[in-house]
C-alpha cells in the first residue's frame, strides 16, 4: 500500500496528515524532537513548577482554518471563548485604559460611538485603517495610513503581533490579509480563542490522538537527514541510522522550517531572513479563585502601548508576556530582559509599585528564528506547495506561499495546501 511520509510533526506537519488520513492515505509522520508541536507546543518548566507554553499564540473566531483543524480533532471545549470580543489596553505613557468592545455584527457600531473607539481619534481614523484591507502592492504598513493615535494605539500593536515584523518594513497586504478575516468581518470574528490548560492540549494532542486513531504512523526522536531524488522523484529518506526506501506511489510532504528545508533540498528558495520573538513566564497568579472581575480578567489578557511588553497573558499560576520582532533584545541577558519587562506586568495588572523591584520565578523563551521577516524580499522568496524539485513532494510551513502572515492560521493551511498537492497528484 502507498504511503505519504510527512516529514515535521509542528502544526503544518499535523494539519497535513490529518487531510491526507481523512482522505484515506496512508502516512507516517517523521518528528525528530520526542513531541508534537513544534513552536506551538506546551512544557514542564521545572524550575517554575509549571506547565508553560514555549510561546503565546492567539486565535481569533475568524480563523476560518484554524477553526475547521480544531473541529477535526474535536477540541473546541479546551477553548475559552467569550461571547463578544474583548480587548483590553493600557498605554504606559499617558496611564490610559481602555477597552474596545466590538459588537458581533458586521456593522461596527463600536466605532460610531466616541466612547467604544480608541481614545482621541475620529471615525474618519477607521475609514482610513479599513483602506489597509485592500492594499495588494508592497506597501510597508507605517506608509499605508496617517500615523496618528489609532496607528499607534492599534494598528501598529496589531501589525507588530501579525507580522512579527516591525510597521517600517512589515507588508500592509499581509495585515489586510488578517484584517479582512477578523476585524472587517465584525466582532463575531474578532472574539479570542485562548487554551484553557495550554497549546499542546488544545490544538496538539488531540491532533496526535486523531491521527493514531486513524492508524498513522508516528515515529517521534526520528531525524530525516536527508533525501535521495532520482529522475524529479525522491526515492528514500536518509535518517542518521537507516535509510527508507520510498515505493513508486509513495510520497513526501516536507513541513520543517525553512533552514532545514534548504538543507534538504539544496537550490530551493525560500526565506533567510527572520525575526525573533521573546516569551517570559513569571510565576504570578494574576486570577486567584474568586477575585473580582475586569476587563482583563475578562479577556484573559492585555495590550500595552509605549513599553517594553507588548502583550500579557493571564495564565494558570503565572503571567506570560510577548515581545515580537524582538532582534534588538534577543541576545540581552535574561536577567536583563526580566527586570525590564516585570514593572510593565505590574502596571497592566494593577500591582503595588513596590514590587517593581525585583521580579518573581521567571522563565525567558527566545525564539531566535520564529518566523520569517515580513518583508517584500523576503515574501517574494516564500515558496509555493508543489515544487519542480519532486513531483512526489510537497511543501508546508507558515513560511510558504500561503498569502498569509506566519502564523497559526497560515500553518495550517500550509498543511492543508500541501496535503491537496499531493492528493491531486
Amino acid at each position: 500500500m502507498s504511503a505519504t511520509h510527512v516529514i515535521g510533526a509542528g502544526l503544518a506537519g499535523l494539519a497535513a496528515a490529518l487531510s491526507l488520513t481523512a482522505a484515506g492515505r496512508a502516512v507516517v509522520l517523521h518528528e525528530a524532537g520526542p513531541v508534537a508541536g513544534g513552536r506551538c507546543r506546551s512544557y514542564l518548566d521545572k524550575e517554575l513548577g509549571l506547565r508553560i507554553d514555549n510561546g503565546n499564540h492567539l486565535l481569533l473566531s475568524g480563523n476560518r482554518v484554524a477553526g475547521a483543524y480544531i473541529a477535526e480533532i474535536n477540541a473546541i471545549d479546551r477553548f475559552a471563548i467569550p461571547d463578544r470580543a474583548v480587548f483590553p489596553f493600557l498605554d504606559l505613557k499617558t496611564r490610559e485604559r481602555w477597552v474596545l468592545r466590538l459588537n458581533n455584527s458586521r456593522i461596527p457600531w463600536w466605532m460610531l460611538r466616541p466612547g467604544g473607539r480608541v481614545p482621541d481619534t475620529r471615525l474618519t481614523d477607521y475609514w482610513r485603517m479599513a483602506r489597509i484591507a485592500r492594499i495588494r502592492d508592497d506597501t510597508t504598513v507605517a506608509d499605508s495610513m496617517r500615523r496618528g493615535r489609532l496607528f499607534w494605539r492599534l494598528v501598529e500593536p496589531l501589525a507588530v503581533a501579525a507580522l512579527n515584523t516591525s510597521t517600517q518594513h512589515g507588508l500592509a497586504r499581509l495585515l489586510g490579509v488578517v484584517l479582512r478575516e477578523t476585524l472587517m468581518r465584525g466582532g463575531a470574528a474578532c472574539r479570542p480563542m485562548l487554551p484553557k490548560e495550554g497549546l499542546s492540549e488544545a490544538l496538539v494532542d488531540p491532533a496526535v490522538a486523531t491521527l493514531q486513531a486513524r492508524g498513522a504512523g508516528i515515529r517521534f526522536n526520528h531525524r530525516v537527514a536527508g533525501l535521495t531524488i532520482e529522475d524529479g522523484r525522491v526515492t528514500a529518506l536518509r535518517g542518521p541510522d537507516a535509510t527508507i526506501p520510498l515505493g513508486p506511489a509513495d510520497s513526501v510532504v516536507l513541513a520543517v522550517p525553512p533552514w532545514v528545508a534548504t538543507d534538504l533540498l539544496p537550490g530551493l528558495i525560500a526565506p533567510d531572513r527572520f525575526e525573533s520573538i521573546l516569551n517570559i513566564h513569571f510565576r504570578h497568579d494574576a486570577a486567584p479563585q474568586g477575585a473580582p472581575r475586569g476587563p482583563l480578567a475578562e479577556a484573559g489578557f492585555i495590550g500595552l502601548i509605549g513599553g517594553t511588553a507588548e502583550w500579557v497573558f493571564l495564565k494558570p499560576g503565572h503571567v506570560s508576556v510577548t515581545i515580537s520582532a524582538a532582534n534588538s533584545m534577543v541576545d540581552e541577558p535574561a536577567r536583563s530582559i526580566a527586570l525590564a519587562v516585570w514593572p510593565n506586568v505590574v502596571d497592566a495588572l494593577g500591582l503595588d509599585s513596590v514590587l517593581k523591584d525585583e521580579p518573581p520565578a521567571y522563565r525567558v523563551v527566545k525564539e531566535r528564528r520564529a518566523t520569517f521577516a515580513a518583508t517584500a524580499i523576503q515574501d517574494a522568496r516564500r515558496p509555493q506547495a508543489k515544487t519542480e524539485m519532486a513531483r512526489n513532494m510537497a511543501l508546508a510551513g507558515d513560511w510558504t506561499a500561503t498569502g498569509l502572515p506566519a502564523t497559526i492560521e497560515g500553518a495550517i493551511k500550509s498543511g492543508r495546501s500541501a496535503a491537496n498537492v499531493i492528493l491531486s497528484a
